[in-house]
């Protein structure tokens, strides 16, 4: 049977991140893939000019569309605007038959909010505990987690700290690490850690949600969760030592 894997996210125009990430990640690592959007943004590799939410029920609908006719394995989430759409999630995920991937995007990587105040408050408190996994870098680590988030010890404790919150299982990225980067798992209450050399590029634009989507995939395929980080880390690393050097600021990864 072809592995299904379904993204709930914003759209990047410039085909670097959101919707458009996890699809062509979806399809490189051979999962079947859907979308439904939660808001659109006007950005490209320099800038992020404008952001506009959807309504909650068409966010809905397009949710309901999907799982009515084509199930996923596994499904993620990345931007979601506003609490409206935290809650319009949270809520259908609680009848989810498939894990759910959390990937906490609070601001775009140039800085501009994609989850206001009421919307991290309904995150926290309604979505976190429906999470199959949480996914957060180290700044939204540090956010969720009320604690500095700087290194390898402080990465555990705010992966023990989340998984307080509901997520079944944490990893925190350590991509913004000096030297190596090292991403913690917290599973069933181990560690495991996934390092990989660091690349010196400018070219990173999608990161967070390429990794997130290549690790929704895996499960989507029924890949056990540290083995599903593990060729993800693989993945992402790969696609960013081969980015493609397109655009003028911070520019896409190679997704193929």
């Amino acid at each position: 049977m072809t592995p299904v894997a379904l993204t709930i996210a914003g759209s990047d125009p410039s085909g670097g991140a959101g919707i458009q990430a996890d699809l062509k990640t979806f399809h490189r690592l051979e999962a079947y893939g859907e979308s439904v959007i939660t808001l659109i943004t006007v950005q490209n590799t320099l800038t992020v000019d404008r952001v506009e939410v959807l309504d909650a029920d068409l966010v809905q609908q397009q949710l309901d569309a999907v799982l009515r006719d084509i199930p996923p394995g596994a499904a993620k989430t990345g931007a979601l605007g506003n609490a409206a759409i935290v809650r319009t999630i949270a809520d259908a995920a609680a009848s989810f038959k498939f894990p759910l991937v959390v990937d906490p995007v609070l601001f775009s990587s140039k800085g501009f909010p994609l989850l206001d105040a009421e919307g991290r408050t309904a995150l926290i408190e309604l979505l976190l505990p429906r999470a199959f996994l949480l996914m957060p870098n180290l700044s939204e680590a540090s956010d969720l987690a009320g604690i500095s988030v700087t290194d390898i010890h402080s990465m555990r404790r705010a992966a023990e700290i989340l998984s307080t919150r509901g997520p079944k299982n944490v990893l925190v990225k350590g991509g913004h690490l000096q030297g190596e980067a090292v991403d913690v798992l917290f599973c069933n209450g181990q560690f495991h850690e996934f390092a990989a050399s660091r690349i010196k590029t400018t070219h990173t634009h999608g990161t967070g949600c390429t990794y997130s989507a290549a690790v929704t995939a895996e499960l989507a395929k029924g890949t056990p969760l540290p083995d599903a980080v593990a060729r993800a880390k693989t993945f992402i690393t790969r696609a960013i030592q081969w980015a493609p050097g397109l655009g003028s600021g911070t520019g896409p990864l190679n997704h193929f």
